[in-house]
């Protein structure tokens, strides 16, 4: 009896301590249910409960560190860039004529509205030597 109830405290200690490590490691965002801290203080201070429910509603469905090369996955995302859901195809600039002509007319605009800027203020101070009149 004594021995039995030995190896079920070493496999509960066993289980205690993968799951604290286990919620520490994952990522605040990965948690389910319940934020990080509060599954650490539940595994913390319940170690057989604690370890269960965290097993079982509380550790992310896939796992949170595929993405590290350490763990095997060697630095690979979930999706490759280009595979991304959502992401929308990048065009050559130089293939789109309203691309261009939107980049032109807002330039222009642009200086347009530099020229004016300085016309103001050319107006309104001094006139210094080089602009055009020579006080010699």
């Amino acid at each position: 009896m004594l021995l039995l109830d030995g190896v079920l405290g070493l496999i509960v200690l066993g289980l205690w301590i993968f799951c604290l490590l286990d919620v520490i490691s994952t990522d605040e965002h990965a948690c389910r249910n319940l934020g990080k801290i509060a599954w650490v203080l539940i595994v913390l201070f319940f170690p057989l409960i604690g370890s269960i429910a965290w097993l079982v509603v509380g550790r992310p469905q896939e796992s949170s560190t595929s993405s590290m090369p350490y763990k095997g996955n060697h630095g690979h995302p979930a999706f490759p860039e280009y595979d991304r859901p959502g992401r929308s195809v990048a065009a050559n600039p130089d293939d789109d004529e309203a691309f261009l002509r939107g980049v032109r007319e807002r330039a222009e605009e642009q200086r347009r509205a530099y020229r004016a800027k300085q016309r103001e203020l050319g107006d309104n101070r001094p006139r210094e030597l080089g602009e055009g009149d020579s006080t010699l």
